[in-house]
């Protein structure tokens, strides 16, 4: 007699490499795939146009794959620990199946969720897919400590070993004698949304440079690959921020929704790398997919991970409260054309280079702006396909160099660090068309032009494009004081209160004791 399975999909929208699918398809005689619209996860303010459009984009693409399975995608809205009562009931639910996060959200949702599938008789399956490694067994070999250095993070996984193999996508085989029961009710109740449905406006929306989804995904993996003297020579910090087309794969939005399985991507990588001479951790390719469990497990092992207060790794710095500025840099006004290029890249693709991420992050906190990097992060959540919870944090804090990074006297230049890599402003012609006329030596500081060479160029500086916002050359030396300021008073709080180097310490909860924990009230 086999069991009625609900696989419950949240990330991991894919087929290849889900153990957790694959557990549930053992002994399953009805198979209900499943995914939440939750509105707590996403709702408008924090989730863009462009982000909604990757996301249904990889729905219909699960939903096809499933298809080929005879099986289907249902979509439901509302809140999972509202809504899975009623499903269980509805299909006499036996088992339910999900892939394992380490969100402080969803874990306690998926205490909730566990919780009432134990009081309906169901039995929860879940496996860590999302991530190289369990995180928690991470956190347990650094002695309950979340590591805070990069280097002592690869020490740790050493000794795990590489990452497991990843598995094959369910095949025809695997679905035999299973079945997805559907009538034309359910057709319509569980399709998936359009965009137009979700209320958003899509005359907003310009071209869609990386489709979401899983084919998708595997597409642009293999077209990296195929370029073998590429990727066995990639270095992160060697890349363009400012070329026209992207210097990197661009896989990131794929994995972080888990279109693309990083276990997938870190085995290709060492077929790629098997008997050639290649870069190594941290540039290298295989470099990134460590930094991303780097952050996962900060993220997991440090309190109160994305704020500043109550975060005990993050220097606590007095960031101004400055509406105006904060709304000029969201929206690309801030008068500098290689900052305001970027951040116009930004909304339009849902994409921008690593080191441009640099860039508009340090001109927003301690290098120009002196805005606190948690609104940043809000705005990258929003806007960027990319938008990992783990990720954002972690990288906002670096580069405001609240944690991890500590050389704050190393601040980004919003003219010279663009000049670097493109030095006739190529990059800014395309984002910013308005300026495309401005000769070479002026397209950086247009402000600098005689009104001569501004009225040739058809805009006037401050008229037709901001005057910049701040000085970069004075305002950079004062926020470097106060950054003095306040790693003194962080070395001097240390002292009276000392604590043990190498990161902070929390007894990392297994998985099982996670999900078994009461939800707190």
């Amino acid at each position: 007699m086999g069991h009625t399975c609900i696989h419950w999909f949240r990330k991991g929208l894919r087929l290849h490499d889900n153990p957790a699918l694959m557990a549930a398809l053992k002994d399953c005689k009805k198979l209900y795939p499943v995914f939440i619209l939750d509105p707590n996860l996403l709702n408008k303010k924090r989730v863009g146009i462009n982000r909604w459009r990757f996301l249904l984009g990889a729905l219909k693409d699960l939903d096809f794959n499933l298809r080929q399975l005879n099986s289907r995608l249902f979509v439901v809205r509302g809140k999972p620990e509202e809504m899975f009562p009623k499903l269980f009931n509805k299909w006499q639910i036996t088992t339910l199946s999900y892939e394992y996060d380490t969100e402080p959200y969803s874990l306690s949702r998926d205490q909730k969720v566990a919780t009432l599938a134990k009081e309906h008789g169901v039995e929860v399956l879940y496996r860590v897919s999302h991530t190289l490694y369990d995180i928690n067994r991470i956190i347990e070999e650094n002695n309950g400590k979340a590591p805070l250095a990069y280097n002592r993070m690869q020490a740790i996984v050493k000794t795990l070993g590489p990452p497991k193999k990843p598995i094959p996508a369910p095949t025809a085989e695997d679905m035999k004698g299973v079945k997805t029961p559907h009538s034309e009710d359910d057709a319509n109740k569980y399709a998936i949304p359009s965009l137009d449905e979700l209320g958003h406006d899509i005359a907003e929306l310009g071209e869609e440079p990386f489709p979401g989804g899983e084919q998708e995904a595997l597409r642009r993996l293999e077209e990296n690959m195929q370029n073998t003297g590429w990727v066995c020579g990639f270095e992160k910090p060697q890349t363009s921020p400012n070329s026209l087309s992207p210097s990197t794969t661009v896989l990131s939005p794929y994995i972080t929704l888990g279109c693309l399985s990083a276990r997938t991507f870190w085995w290709r990588l060492t077929e790629v790398y098997q008997g050639k001479k290649h870069s190594d951790p941290p540039v290298s390719l295989h470099g990134q997919l460590l930094w991303r469990e780097f952050f996962y497990t900060a993220s997991v092992g440090i309190p109160n991970f994305n704020k500043m207060e109550g975060n005990p790794a993050c220097i606590q710095i007095d960031w101004d409260t400055n509406n105006d500025y904060l709304t000029a840099w969201r929206e690309a006004r801030t008068g500098y054309p290689f900052i305001d290029a970027i951040m116009t890249q930004l909304r339009r693709e849902g994409w921008i280079h690593h080191l441009g991420r640099h860039a508009v992050a340090c001109f927003l906190t301690r290098g120009d702006l002196w805005i606190s990097w948690e609104e940043g992060q809000k705005v990258f959540e929003e806007l960027l396909l990319d938008g990992d919870w783990a990720l954002n944090a972690g990288n906002w804090q670096w580069l405001s160099a609240s944690t991890f990074f500590h050389q704050y006297f190393r601040v980004y230049s919003p003219v010279a660090f663009g000049r670097k890599t493109d030095k006739d402003g190529d990059y800014i012609k395309k984002y910013l068309p308005i300026l495309k006329k401005f000769p070479t030596e002026y397209i950086y500081e247009p402000w600098k032009a005689p009104s001569s060479v501004q009225k040739a160029a058809g805009c006037i500086v401050g008229k037709d494009y901001p005057l910049p916002i701040v000085d970069h050359k004075i305002i950079s030396k004062k926020n470097l004081n106060r950054m003095k300021s306040a790693y003194a008073k962080r070395s001097a709080d240390t002292q009276e209160s000392p604590r043990k180097k190498g990161g902070v310490k929390r007894k990392a909860p297994s998985v099982v004791e996670m999900l078994n924990k009461k939800a707190k009230k």
